[in-house]
C-alpha cells in the first residue's frame, strides 16, 4: 500500500516539521510531500494507477480526476487514518469503543 500526506500549506508542513510529525509519518512508511494538491488534481506525476483505490481527504473526486480507471473515496481524515493502519478500508463504526465515543480501539484493527 502506498500512503503519501500532503500538507495543506507550507504553515502546516512547516509546523508538523518542527513537531516532528514528518518524522512519525515517514518511520512509518509514508511519503511526505510538499504542500499543494499533489494526487487531487491528476495533472502531475501524482496519479492512481487504474483499477486501484485510494482514502482522499480531498474535497472532489469525479471520474478520472486522479487517474483514469482509479476510484477515488472521500473520507474524513480519520477515516484515512484508520484505512492507513489497516491496510483497507474499514467500517469505523467498528473500530469505535462503545457506543460512538470517538476513541479507536487498539485492538480492532487486526
Amino acid at each position: 500500500m502506498r500512503a503519501l500526506v500532503v500538507p495543506g500549506s507550507k504553515k502546516v508542513k512547516s509546523q508538523a516539521e518542527r513537531e516532528g510529525l514528518d518524522e512519525v509519518f515517514k518511520a512509518a512508511g509514508f511519503e511526505w510531500r510538499e504542500p499543494g494538491c499533489s494526487m487531487c488534481l491528476g495533472m502531475n506525476p501524482d496519479l492512481i494507477p487504474a483499477v486501484e483505490r485510494c482514502a482522499s481527504t480531498s474535497n472532489r473526486n469525479f471520474e478520472g480526476r486522479q487517474g483514469r480507471g482509479a476510484r477515488t473515496h472521500l473520507v474524513s481524515p480519520m477515516m484515512a487514518a484508520a484505512a492507513a493502519v489497516a491496510g483497507r478500508f474499514v467500517d469505523l463504526r467498528e473500530l469505535l469503543d462503545g457506543e460512538g465515543s470517538g476513541e479507536l480501539g487498539s485492538s480492532r484493527f487486526a
